[in-house]
């Protein structure tokens, strides 16, 4: 399993904007062959933050999601968002231990 967590940066005043980006390209990835889990939320404590959070199944279903049509349109996206940061890490072969 890949494990895929980050954060983006980008002006508040364009956070309504950002969900309106960030809710269609959840929903088209969610039906991504090995896809686990995916989210983008606005963190609802910090200002201009955007949360990733992913799971995937194998590289090439990552690979598939960063070259399909609805991230590139997210990505043109969010060259509107005013992004002034962000940090994304990758997580591979992480023991998964259930704690509920």
């Amino acid at each position: 399993m890949i494990v895929i967590a980050g954060t983006i940066n980008i002006d508040p005043a364009s956070s309504d904007d950002a969900v309106a980006a960030i809710v269609p390209m959840m929903t088209a990835t969610h039906a991504e062959d090995g896809c686990i889990d995916y989210v983008l939320s606005i963190d609802p404590v910090q200002a201009g933050l955007i949360r990733i959070f992913e799971k995937w199944e194998s590289d090439e279903a990552l690979s598939a999601h960063m070259g399909s049509s609805h991230m590139a349109e997210f990505q043109g996206a969010m060259a509107g968002f005013g992004v002034t940061g962000m940090s994304v890490e990758r997580f591979d072969g992480a023991t998964v231990t259930r704690l509920i």
